[in-house]
């Protein structure tokens, strides 16, 4: 993320922050992280509004493509969101950003809550949309342009895990609202109360030092890192985000997207970062978020409001899995624990699919047994699910961050990783408007099956073309693209001067 240069880490050697000694750098992270949250929220409120939403409205009921409309039209504005989300960021600010993003989300959330048909709701999960992709940029970078370096990285894989929060606080929010009347609109309109929330604290926060010393307001830049550093470190800290200031943002030769084409070595770090992002969309964890309630229904369990409960256990073992990420990911490394990750998608997956195979099938129960064994099947769907969270949340929830966070070299690590960002988007939103529908054509077994294929082929992806990062500097890890690139002699290249 910008701001997290392995230089800064270095070049003082002054190390004397740990992640709870400032709590001014808490509240910044916790107020942005909200942002995290309000996507976390989004994904896993509308999986169980859409069940009450069905039964309002007779038009959705029978149309999977409706329904998976109205989920991804949210994807559509995030996809949209994000990406003038760098703009807005760069011209306004990460702090004036954020709070054009909680309008958005709020907006939208009280256009869900009013909508008189399903096609007012797509509206309304479009402004959502829009207001998540802003957010989603502008989270991890106010936190990253405000943290110690030496903590930086535990701060901004919190981001992570608001959102995997904020997924369990949306199915506790949908369990709450099952015997209200206006269920699916409670659930829907509550989505605003998290993003004025974070619009009021911002009010009060202030922007990024990086951005301001950006705009040469140096003297605010300085008040802000007063805040943080104490005064032995201040001094060191403002000439270094000067230096950095100066290199990253006044130099016109900082690097292009052409260059990302051009350059051998970038062009292998961007499609291993490029194809973890996707690998992690195709693996099925948003079709488990979004649809969870759903599939706990086709496993038997026909009350709503007991497939929310489960869902929720589901929701809540995803964030506690990606506690678990956050604490192995630097011990265990990133390669390791991606490739462990998938092992146990694929078992899972097939767990899940053959629960689902066996609960088709007119064969194996018969029909003086038929309730009991549907129902054992059912809970072996369950645990199926519940396993998949186990092995996905802590390894292939935040690797593919944090390896798309420290691959890039410096000049183009926010291009890159805003390009990578967009590809899970589109990952995201080609599995959300298409699940359903390949369901409905050739079983949910089978599409599991063909998840399962698909995390085969992610393990085989990531043993042969993402390389282990872990305790790397960043300068280490460009010259390891540059080794693969050109074998030895990837010492005696620059980064652009060698032909493709």
């Amino acid at each position: 993320m910008p701001g997290s240069s392995g230089l800064l880490d270095d070049v003082g050697g002054k190390k004397h922050m740990n992640f709870f000694s400032n709590r001014y750098v808490l509240a910044l992270t916790g107020a942005a992280g909200i942002g995290g949250f309000l996507f976390g929220y989004d994904t896993g409120v509308i999986s169980g509004a859409l069940l009450y939403i069905r039964d309002d409205f007779p038009a959705v009921r029978d149309n999977y493509f409706l329904q998976e409309t109205i989920v991804s039209m949210a994807l559509v504005g995030a996809i949209i969101g994000a990406a003038g989300g760098g703009w807005i960021n760069d011209t306004y600010g990460r702090r004036k950003s954020t709070l054009v993003a909680d309008m958005l989300f709020a907006l939208g959330s009280l256009v869900m809550c009013a909508a008189g048909g399903p096609y007012i709701l797509i509206l309304g999960r479009l402004l959502v949309g829009l207001g998540v992709g802003i957010a989603s940029v502008t989270a991890p970078v106010y936190i990253a342009e405000a943290a110690p370096s030496e903590i930086r990285g535990g701060l901004v894989s919190t981001n992570v895990l608001m959102i995997t929060g904020g997924q369990f606080f949306s199915y506790l929010i949908n369990l709450g609202f099952t015997e209200v009347p206006g269920t699916w609109r409670w659930m829907l309109g509550v989505a605003a109360v998290p993003a004025i929330l974070q619009f009021v604290l911002m009010l009060f926060l202030p922007e990024s030092p990086r951005w301001l010393f950006w705009k040469d307001e140096k003297a605010k830049a300085i008040s802000v890192l007063e805040k943080i550093y104490d005064s032995d470190r201040l001094e060191e800290e403002v000439e270094l985000l000067a230096s950095s200031s100066m290199h990253e943002f006044q130099s016109d030769g900082t690097g292009s997207y052409l260059d990302i084409f051009k350059s051998k070595e970038l062009r292998l770090a961007f499609f291993a970062g490029a194809g973890l992002q996707a690998f992690q969309q195709f693996t099925g964890i948003n079709t488990v978020m979004y649809y969870s309630p759903t599939i706990v229904q086709m496993a038997g369990f026909t009350s709503n409001k007991l497939a929310l409960l489960l869902s929720l256990i589901v929701a809540g073992m995803n964030a506690a899995g990606t506690i678990v990420g956050i604490y192995l990911i630097d011990r265990c490394g990133r390669r390791r624990l991606a490739l462990t990750s998938l092992a146990g998608v694929v078992v899972s997956l097939a767990i899940l699919a053959m629960a689902f195979i066996l609960q088709s099938s007119s064969d194996i129960c018969s029909n003086a047994l038929n309730g009991a064994c549907q129902g054992a099947v059912g809970w072996f769907a369950v645990a199926g699910l519940a396993l998949y969270i186990a092995f996905f949340s802590p390894g292939m929830g935040p690797v593919p961050w944090a390896v798309n966070s420290e691959i890039y070299p410096e000049a183009y690590r926010g291009m890159c990783g805003g390009m990578s960002a967009t590809v899970n988007w589109v990952s995201n939103l080609i599995v959300a408007q298409t699940f359903l529908s390949i369901v409905g054509l050739v079983g949910t077994g089978l599409t599991f099956l063909i998840i399962a294929g698909i995390a085969v082929l992610a393990f085989i992806f990531v043993a042969l073309y993402v390389p282990e990062t872990k305790g790397l500097s960043f300068e280490q890890v460009e010259l390891l693209w540059k080794e693969r690139a050109w074998g030895n002699q990837g010492n005696r290249q620059s980064l652009l001067g060698a032909a493709p």
